[in-house]
């Protein structure tokens, strides 16, 4: 999960922030909310080559944060007020449990 707040006063910071969201994108990660993108990730290894990417493309001004989840506990999410994503249903719905 990242989480960001880029500045965008001026026309070159707004222009950084949006290669900084599409580079998310094209990485494999979802908007959550405006500045909240979750990506999934099979395994810890994966979740630390996708970290490295986005310190790559990363601007330089603002502040990044990113946190690595269980799928148990982005799944023990609770939701105040809104609706869960499309995404979010869809993996919900296609989740297999093992005895």
């Amino acid at each position: 999960m990242v989480f960001f707040d880029l500045p965008v006063t001026t026309k070159r910071e707004r222009r950084l922030a949006t290669q900084f969201r599409k580079a998310l994108l094209d990485d494999g990660f979802e908007m959550l909310q405006y500045s909240v993108y979750t990506r999934l990730c099979p395994n810890r290894d994966n979740a630390n080559t996708h970290l490295s990417r986005v310190k790559r493309f990363a601007p330089n001004n603002g502040s990044i944060r990113m946190i690595v989840l269980t799928e148990n506990q982005y799944c023990n999410m609770h939701i105040v007020s809104g609706e869960k994503t499309i995404q979010e249903r869809l993996d919900t719905a296609f989740q297999l449990s093992f005895f």
